[in-house]
């Protein structure tokens, strides 16, 4: 298990401080960014539906290109991707603030801003993520992350407050122009910053290729599987606050913007509560019971803000819900971090936020509209009958625990003499592996081929299957193919530490001579391509 460390130590990390402290800037101006919007669609238009898309066109882009950016992230230096993501946001929020103070704008218009917006965020989130192990120690990471979710939320503590006084002072428009200034510092800490990437020695894999072997990695990793499929259903019902707060203020608690801010503010300060709460929390509980207990305090959280017509009860009701929120999220995220090997983890958490950013979407859209048929109130008791299921998914799905695998890599792959001159291309390439088992140890070896199907297809191998000698039942054979011999190489160097466990117990039920004997092989078509095999001078071979 990780030894649990001291909440701040991060800090100590100086690259961590002046990040952190460039982006908690950040993210006041979108967060007094997303207050001006947010007023800004109710004054645009009475329709419950389209106030709550605000909130699913900053979520919809994390849903959908998630992926695509993750793939990004573990192909090409994150540095530059967050460079370039956050020029993006600066330009998307300049024309934003200069439609805004035209006048000029519309529902749809406004929605295709914020859509874009959204864009930036989700090129600029999975390798923000993924860049925490490079910025910090792998056993300071759980709390680089929670202090991440602390930055955000000491800015929602104070951010929607100020960007309610914003908008109801000067106009969204200000709003909008504060938040485009913001992204300045966090801009000029990037461009300061140096990250030791590590030398590449394999090229890059193609986009198409980094996306299915991201998927086949996280489809064949049940622990990702269950973290991101709890994530989805937590946000689907929890970002009915996030969604609905613009009507809570206006149509429950007959406020202004200030009103909004001030919510949203409690929220926030809630969720500094939760942080502070993670490290306690997780050093007694299991990751599943924090999760199931995120989801039942939030649906309490949420009935209370359905009964409540007066901001001070509606305050505390927020409290617990940011609370929850952010204790259940960062659990999620670090989960998915640890249980990723670093060459797959921009994926990883790609895949992670576009099930819970995907959750949140289609959430925001569905209590919207319960909204527009049935009041704010009822949408929100669906909300939080929605997480009480969500907590007994838990039955099904439970979270497990982090930490207690390495999954550093084994090291670079020696690769055998060749007696052909292979390029990087030539393939496919078929390796068969030959055991020897006695017939006692025939149980145990399948159940340990089980698990090293599942490892050999996590990393990228195909139409791998087990074969057992006819006249000699104690020889068996593993084979299993890869595409080209580059493609090789990269499947054995993600073999983890973790995975060696495997390995191990393989050998000790191999009672050949010597350890398995394995046969590295290209398949030869019936007209071999130009230049692709050519023989070695060898001993002997003039």
């Amino acid at each position: 298990m990780i030894e649990r460390r001291p909440t701040f130590a991060p800090f100590a990390n100086p690259d961590f401080r002046l990040l952190w402290t460039a982006t908690v800037i950040s993210q006041l101006g979108g967060l007094i960014q997303t207050v001006g919007a947010g007023w800004l669609m109710t004054s645009l238009t009475d329709s419950h539906q389209l106030i709550a898309l605000v909130q699913a066109s900053n979520t919809l882009p994390i849903m959908v290109l998630s992926l695509i950016a993750g793939a990004l992230a573990d192909n090409f230096p994150r540095r530059i991707i967050l460079i370039w993501a956050q020029v993006f946001l600066f330009t998307a929020s300049v024309a934003l603030s200069v439609v805004a103070f035209w006048g000029t704008m519309t529902p749809w218009l406004l929605l295709s801003f914020t859509f874009l917006i959204g864009c930036g965020t989700a090129l600029y989130n999975p390798s923000w993520q993924a860049s925490m192990g490079d910025i910090v120690e792998r056993e300071d990471l759980p709390q680089a992350v929670s202090l991440n979710s602390m930055g955000f939320n000491m800015m929602r503590s104070v951010g929607p407050a100020i960007g309610g006084a914003v908008v109801a002072a000067f106009g969204a428009a200000a709003a909008f122009a504060i938040n485009a200034a913001s992204y300045l510092p966090l801009l000029g800490a990037l461009m300061r910053w140096r990250p030791a990437y590590p030398e590449r020695r394999l090229p890059r894999e193609s986009l198409r290729a980094a996306l299915s072997s991201g998927l086949r990695y996280v489809a064949m990793s049940p622990n990702l599987m269950r973290a991101m499929a709890r994530a989805g259903l937590f946000g689907f019902g929890a970002c009915a606050v996030l969604a609905l707060l613009p009507m809570v203020a206006r149509d429950l608690l007959h406020g202004t913007a200030l009103t909004y801010g001030i919510t949203l503010g409690a929220f926030g300060f809630g969720a500094i509560g939760g942080v502070m709460l993670n490290g306690p929390l997780r050093a007694r509980l299991k990751n599943e019971s924090i999760v199931r207990g995120g989801c039942l305090v939030f649906a309490v959280g949420l009935v209370a803000l359905g009964l409540s017509r007066s901001l001070w009860l509606t305050a505390p009701a927020l409290l617990i819900c940011g609370g929850a929120w952010v204790m259940s999220l960062s659990l999620f995220n670090v989960t998915v971090q640890l249980s990723s090997p670093r060459w797959v983890v921009g994926r990883a958490l790609s895949f992670y936020q576009t099930a819970a950013f995907g959750g949140m979407t289609v959430g925001a859209w569905v209590w919207g509209a319960v909204a527009d048929a049935g009041g704010v109130s009822l949408a929100l008791y669906f909300a939080a009958g929605a997480l009480v299921l969500a907590a007994l998914s838990g039955l099904w799905l439970a979270v497990g625990e982090f930490g207690g695998l390495s999954l550093d890599p084994v090291g670079p792959f020696n690769a055998p003499p060749l007696r052909l001159d292979l390029r990087g291309r030539s393939g496919p390439i078929m390796v068969m592996i030959d055991y020897r088992i006695a017939e006692e140890d025939v149980p145990a070896f399948l159940e340990v081929m089980q698990e090293r199907r599942r490892i050999r297809r996590r990393d990228g191998a195909r139409a791998w299957a087990l074969l057992r000698d006819l006249e000699d039942p104690d020889i068996w054979v593993e084979s299993y193919h890869v595409a080209t011999w580059v493609e090789y190489i990269r499947h054995v160097e993600r073999r983890t530490k973790a995975d060696l466990a495997n390995l191990e117990r393989l050998q000790a039920l191999h009672r050949g001579p010597g350890k398995p004997v394995v046969h590295r092989m290209i398949e030869r078509h019936s007209i071999p391509q130009p230049g692709e095999m050519v023989l070695k001078p060898g001993p002997d071979l003039p």
